[in-house]
Parts: C-alpha cells; structure tokens; sequence
C-alpha cells in the first residue's frame, strides 16, 4: 500500500462537469477544474486551521463532504481487487467500497493536516486511453527537492469523477492490488472485508 505521506499530494476535489463540445474544450476544463477545486480544498483547510488544530477530526468531515463525492469509489475498489472483484457477491461488493472509501478519506484527511505550503503546478490535460477520459498532470512542488508527478485519471459519465491517482507513475489502484489479492488468497473476500473494517475500526482510536 501507499506510504501515508504520499496522499498529501492528493489534494484534490472534482465537481461534476456534463461533457460538452470539442475533446479540447472538455480538456482544458477539466484542468481547470483541477485547479479550482483543489484551491478550495486549501482555503477551507486554512480559513479552519484554527479549529481543525483544537480538534483535528474534524478534517474527516471536510473531506467527506469536499471532496469524496467526486471520486468513483467503487471504480476504484473494482480496480484494486482486479479479477478477484467478480468474485465478490453484491453485498460483499458493497462492503468493500464502504470500507476502503474510509481507509482512503482518513488517510488523506490525516496527511492533508501536515500541508505547509508546497506548490502544485497545474499541466494541460491530455485525452485518456479509453473514450470519455483524460489524465490531468500535476506536479508538487517544495524548495530544494525535485518536482513530484501527480495524474488524475478521470472519467466521465454526468460528470467528472476521480478513478486512479498516479504518483511518480505508480498507480494508487495496482499498489492496492497485490496486498488485496494476497489477502484475498489466504483469508478470502470476507478476509479482506475483515481487516479493511478493523483497519478502519482501529484508525478510529
């Protein structure tokens, strides 16, 4: 899995946006969605640092109600679990997307608290592999270390969502892959289902 500090790049938010007009159009208004969305996720961490400081679950809800409503959960499960996701009955599905959108909000709330101040480069976007996508590229940037890659590949369908993270070219969804896929094989779906809610549960500490 994905050290813990590599989330403080994620930070970004997207509102939905209808596909509309040209590839080029919808490209550059993606990246601008990247932009003004992610800036608000700063202003609003900065305009409550005050009290985040005093009580610091209180990141959780910011998140949640920013920025998770803009990525695809699901996608994002279905491509960590790989081939092993048809196994899964719906109900097992279910739990799977609940628990790892948790483990995932916490974990980049926790990291969006160490923020001090890096710069994020925002790049054209660039069309995706598959119809009604594009990869929009950032890079992170701090004085005295070398620019960070971050790509945001979205989808849409009624609006933008976020369906894989790339950092430094590693994919957030295959380094989930292999740790879900070896739990899988030792303990079984509901094995996993297990340890994602008592990682969540223990997170909750």
């Amino acid at each position: 899995m994905l050290p813990r500090r590599y989330f403080l790049l994620l930070l970004l938010v997207l509102v939905p946006l209808v596909w509309s007009g040209t590839l080029l159009a919808a490209q550059t208004d993606a990246t601008a969605l990247v932009k003004r969305t992610s800036e608000r996720m700063l202003e609003t961490l900065q305009a409550r640092r005050a009290e985040v400081d005093r009580n610091p679950a209180l990141i959780y809800g910011m998140v949640e109600s920013i920025a998770a409503p803009h990525f695809d959960f699901q996608r994002i499960t279905q491509g960590a679990l790989g081939q092993y996701w048809r196994q899964a009955t719906p109900a097992q599905q279910q739990q799977l997307v609940d628990a790892f959108k948790q483990i995932l909000i916490r974990t980049y709330a926790r990291s969006l608290l160490s923020y001090s101040g890096q710069e994020i480069r925002y790049l054209p976007a660039r069309p995706g592999s598959r119809p009604s996508t594009v990869t929009v590229s950032t890079e992170v940037r701090e004085a005295g270390a070398a620019p960070i890659p971050v790509d945001y590949r979205m989808h849409s369908s009624g609006g933008w969502k976020v369906y894989d993270v790339l950092i430094n070219n590693a994919s957030l969804v295959g380094n989930y892959r292999s740790s879900f896929a070896n739990e899988i094989r030792q303990s079984g779906v509901d094995g996993l289902v297990g340890k994602l809610v008592d990682m969540n549960r223990k997170g909750q500490e």
